[in-house]
């Protein structure tokens, strides 16, 4: 007998550390997605800013199709065509002279702060092994990760969590100042905060940051798994900032919907990762490889990365004006299609109240936090449907004043 699978199956099946929305996608071209019952949404969500080029886009389904009748996975016991040609193309686009591939970015940034410790443990010895993020930030859900980000939400009820890690306030170079010393390793940042509020890092923040690493012979990580591979308007963030750390993660808009990740860093920095210090099972396999590989030459064009920025004007226009109307957001802040709306004190702590209203009108958005609506569209989202989104938007976000 044949099974739908609804709603109800999560809540019977799956561990409860999700709460998905009520209704279930089952098909998406472009920008748009189509749920079981064959209702229409417009997507801003992009999977938390996974769909770089939206639904089944052309590019990336050929790809697949291409590398699935040829190779899907060897182990790294052996390499194969797609992961070195990925590599080489991330080494040519970027900073970077070598690349680690993964399959998420919580690997990515895993395999960054390994390095970083692996790296400073080598060169100077076991004392520098402080690395310093910030408040607020993300970085993944292995408990190293999750010890680095400064949320501490994440890791409640799964102590001892790694030591040796600090925090400093984003944006506030005094305050690393503080902490920096001749035990630094590492700072990790992201160039903009995603999970904690869509905040930009300002320029001055982030060449103080280069500059005291320069300053103690530490390592500066960005991690650009959410700001990465276009979402900025750049290829990677540090691009527009002007600013080059020494290592980089990226993840996300990389595979456009297909999970991998990559950490890249230097010469100088990757060789203290000789024969097995580190590994993924899954990473660099073929299949992922050739996708990434098509969406990276295909984003990084004039065309792709020259829309994101008349886009993300598009949508802050409108996005001011459902604010001069209803008064809901405190400020409109981000960079390219990645943007957030923080929401005025009337309204603290109610940007997901929106989302299930959105939901019913048509529009699926997300939150960074429960006081900022996060947009996190497909980098080549038709400029029809940012319009017809942001209708939908502002008829949930009418209906949300209208209850309040």
């Amino acid at each position: 007998m044949s099974h739908t699978p609804s709603r109800a199956d999560f809540d019977q099946y799956m561990v409860p550390n999700y709460a998905p929305q009520k209704v279930i996608p089952v098909r998406g071209e472009g920008s748009r997605l189509w749920d079981q019952e064959g209702r229409e949404y417009i997507d801003f969500a992009g999977g938390i800013a996974v769909n770089s080029l939206g639904h089944c886009h052309p590019v990336l389904v050929e790809a697949l199709k291409a590398q699935a009748d040829k190779l899907w996975h060897l182990s790294n016991v052996y390499t194969n065509e797609p992961a070195l040609e990925l590599a080489r193309e991330l080494t040519e686009r970027t900073f970077a002279d070598k690349v680690y591939l993964c399959s998420s970015g919580g690997e990515a940034n895993e395999a960054a702060l390994k390095l970083a410790r692996r790296w400073a443990h080598d060169k100077h010895g076991a004392h520098k092994d402080k690395i310093i993020s910030f408040r607020q930030s993300f970085h993944g859900r292995t408990l190293f990760t999750v010890s680095v980000g400064g949320q501490p939400k994440y890791s409640q009820g799964f102590g001892p969590v790694p030591g040796g890690v600090l925090h400093a306030e984003f944006n506030n170079l005094d305050s690393v100042r503080e902490l920096v010393g001749d035990d630094t390793c590492a700072i990790m940042i992201e160039p903009m905060q995603g999970e904690g509020g869509i905040v930009p890092a300002t320029p001055e923040f982030l060449q103080g940051l280069r500059d005291l690493c320069d300053e103690h012979d530490a390592l500066l990580v960005f991690d650009e798994v959410q700001t990465g591979v276009g979402r900025s308007g750049s290829l990677y963030a540090y691009m527009d900032y002007g600013i080059t750390p020494d290592i980089l993660t990226s993840a996300k808009s990389l595979g456009g919907g297909f999970p991998v990740g990559a950490m890249l860093t230097t010469d100088r920095v990757a060789p203290v990762l000789v024969l097995g210090t580190h590994g993924s099972t899954y990473g660099g396999n073929a299949l992922a490889s050739a996708v990434a590989l098509a969406a990276i030459r295909h984003i990084d064009t004039p065309e792709v990365l020259g829309g994101v920025a008349k886009r993300h004007d598009l949508f802050r226009e409108h996005l001011e004006a459902i604010n001069r109307k209803h008064g809901v957001f405190k400020e409109i802040r981000g960079m390219g299609l990645l943007i957030g709306a923080e929401m005025a004190p009337e309204y603290e702590g109610r940007a997901k109240d929106i989302l299930p209203l959105a939901i019913e009108e048509g529009l699926m958005a997300l939150i960074a936090g429960p006081n900022v609506l996060r947009m996190a569209p497909s980098l080549v989202i038709p400029e029809a449907d940012i319009v017809e989104g942001l209708e939908r938007l502002e008829r949930a976000i009418a209906r949300m004043v209208s209850a309040s």
